[in-house]
């Protein structure tokens, strides 16, 4: 736990504490922050840390031991009034609060806090803010290790991609047999050749209308050969071993053969355009020091999918933190269609950029890069870009 960054931040933020609380490991997101062992949570337990001074813990008489490792005056509870009036005394003068909550519920990720505990909070006259900001300090900011980290995977997961296009190519132009299975198993084979774990995750490999479905999983049963005037969809991720090692995530799109037909290549060049529209926002206002905020990328990323015509067929948020324990991390999200993130993008943190467009029962695009705010607050993305569609057989 870092208590220091933590009081700093809330002092930053002119807040008067921030109320963590859990019950049956309902908050995963408190237990990452404090670094607790889950352990048994049988009883609910809050820790409350204030921008100065010491932390209090309240915790069950049953569960007595359950916050030691942190630090701070304990205190406990056993009949719920006791519990009730634990709270109203650890939070007696306190004004504005941040916990686990999204007003209106427009950032899920962090709304955890079950609406009882919020209006139990609130009767003590206590105003409850959300800890998105926070929680994306803490759980979503890495340093220049975290950043050669994601470099070290993108290298990597670079290369297995380009040789799972040669190996299309190459069973093309031989007339053998390959499916989306196949592709997908070569990548998985790829990624522990190279020292990438994508925890458990397969890639998407998906041909012609397969695509469409933006999460597909290639199976044995359903997977399709590869033939030639294919559209050719590969969306793969992973990470490095080593702990606390950053994900690297892209989409990359192919055709069978040397001539796209006319509307694949239109609905590429419009996801190119889009996305690229978005970097160049993110580096515009880090440039001039200006706030860049999730939602306004996802903005000016669908204004151009739907000034070309596909608006409707643009079916997702524009893209989604990335972060260590998981390639869809707890910062700002690229988002204003399934949430408003409102959500200010800050140095040290990673997310993608993925544009697409989906004909149903037809053929699909993604063009999807990663961008990395540098903690200088240098805007990067590492590793080509994109721009011509990948032309095999």
């Amino acid at each position: 736990m870092e208590l220091q960054a933590i009081q700093g931040a809330l002092d930053a933020a002119r807040l008067d504490g921030w109320l963590f609380c859990d019950f049956h490991h309902r908050d995963k997101l408190a237990i990452s922050i404090l670094g607790l062992d889950s352990g048994m949570t049988t009883r609910r337990w809050f820790y409350f840390v204030p921008p100065q001074g010491n932390p209090i813990k309240l915790v069950h008489k049953v569960e007595p031991r359950k916050l030691d490792a942190l630090p701070g005056e304990t205190r406990f509870y056993l009949a719920h009034t006791e519990l009730r009036e634990g709270l109203r005394e650890i939070l007696t003068g306190k004004r504005r609060v941040a916990m686990q909550y999204s007003p209106m519920n427009n950032i899920p990720y962090v709304a955890i806090v079950d609406a009882g505990t919020i209006e139990l909070v609130r009767s003590f006259d206590v105003e409850v803010v959300s800890s998105a900001d926070l929680v994306q300090r803490f759980e979503a900011v890495t340093g220049e290790e975290g950043f050669a980290s994601h470099c070290d995977a993108g290298d990597a997961v670079q290369k297995v991609k380009d040789d799972a296009f040669r190996g299309m190519d190459e069973a093309l132009r031989k007339a053998q047999h390959i499916s989306e299975y196949d592709v997908r198993e070569f990548i998985l084979a790829g990624f522990e050749s190279a020292g990438l774990t994508a925890n458990g995750d397969i890639p998407i490999v998906a041909f012609n209308e397969h695509a469409a479905d933006p999460h597909f999983e290639p199976t044995k049963q359903n997977a399709k050969t590869l033939h030639h005037g294919d559209t050719i969809l590969v969306d793969l991720w992973a990470r490095k071993l080593a702990p606390g090692s950053v994900y690297y995530d892209i989409t990359w799109c192919g055709f069978a053969g040397q001539t796209p037909p006319p509307q694949y290549a239109q609905i590429w060049s419009a996801a190119t355009k889009a996305r690229d529209a978005g970097l160049d926002l993110v580096r515009r206002r880090f440039a001039e020091g200006q706030l860049c905020h999730g939602y306004e990328v996802d903005d000016a990323v669908r204004a151009v999918v739907t000034n070309a015509g596909f608006g409707p067929q643009f079916v997702h948020r524009t893209g989604h933190s990335i972060g260590s324990a998981k390639v869809h991390g707890n910062g700002a999200n690229i988002d204003n269609l399934e949430t408003k993130d409102e959500r200010a993008l800050v140095p040290g943190t990673c997310f993608s950029i993925e544009p697409g467009i989906y004909l149903e029962g037809r053929m699909a695009v993604r063009a999807e890069i990663d961008v990395f705010i540098r903690p200088s607050g240098e805007v990067v993305v590492h590793g080509p870009i994109q721009q011509e569609l990948i032309r095999i057989g």
